[in-house]
């Protein structure tokens, strides 16, 4: 299966949070799947670091080597992610989970997430 990580999923199977569920890490762990990162969610993490909003216990740079070492694959923000935005409804209204809602739907992807408000939408979801 081709799994998309929502920021926090990402952030918390690095640090080995307690947050994070055992289903999730399963199919994290799980070498029958393809774990994939949205560019998003290093978009997201900056910003959030920047403004002081999130805190993490390794670096940026740590977490990138992470995902590479890992296997994980970036995900890139395409037009037709993009345009896939006309089509939700407004359940949610933070950009970077709207755009990763969108990336898994024109990607068919899994996404790992927490959440509440990503159930609202067409999407698969593990948790």
């Amino acid at each position: 299966m081709n799994l998309l990580l929502d920021t926090h999923t990402l952030i918390w199977f690095f640090e080995g949070a307690t947050e994070l569920s055992e289903v999730a890490k399963s199919a994290i762990v799980d070498e029958n799947n393809t774990c994939f990162v949205s560019i998003l969610s290093f978009w997201e993490i900056a910003i959030k670091l920047n403004i002081g909003k999130l805190q993490m216990n390794i670096s940026f740079e740590q977490l990138r080597m992470l995902i590479l070492e890992n296997g994980f694959e970036i995900l890139p923000l395409k037009i037709e992610h993009t345009k896939e935005i006309i089509n939700l409804p407004l359940h949610h209204r933070d950009p970077f989970d709207r755009l990763i809602i969108s990336q898994a739907t024109v990607e068919n992807m899994i996404i790992l997430s927490r959440d509440e408000n990503f159930k609202l939408y067409n999407v698969k979801l593990i948790w």
